[in-house]
């Protein structure tokens, strides 16, 4: 997390930028699965935004099965950052579907349909 630096002119949230930059140095080889990430207000103080926005960024990660949350531990990076966007788009095309009436069983029922 050397060199992450948020735009304050983009259109994007803060904590989807952060959210972005963590996912990057993954990919990058920066930060390895099993490693530790530095605490939520440290890195927050390096990026000049508050707890908060690192704390959202880190669960966006949490729940897209990126990274891991030990009591005790930290947070430490669990899995590559494509099964993290393939959650993100799962819940895209949930919240697209919810908003043509679509229920997810249905959803799921299309899925389960296509070859």
């Amino acid at each position: 997390m050397r060199n992450v630096k948020l735009d304050r002119n983009d259109t994007m949230a803060f904590h989807d930028q952060v959210a972005a930059e963590i996912r990057r140095d993954i990919v990058n080889g920066d930060v390895l699965p099993g490693q530790r990430l530095p605490p939520a207000r440290d890195m927050a103080a390096v990026l000049g935004v508050h707890t908060n926005t690192v704390l959202r960024a880190l669960r966006i990660l949490r729940d897209e099965g990126v990274l891991e949350f030990r009591r005790g531990r930290g947070v430490t990076v669990c899995g590559e950052p494509e099964r993290g966007v393939l959650w993100s788009q799962a819940q895209d095309l949930l919240a697209q579907a919810r908003h043509f009436g679509v229920q997810r069983e249905e959803l799921v029922s299309i899925i389960n349909s296509l070859p």
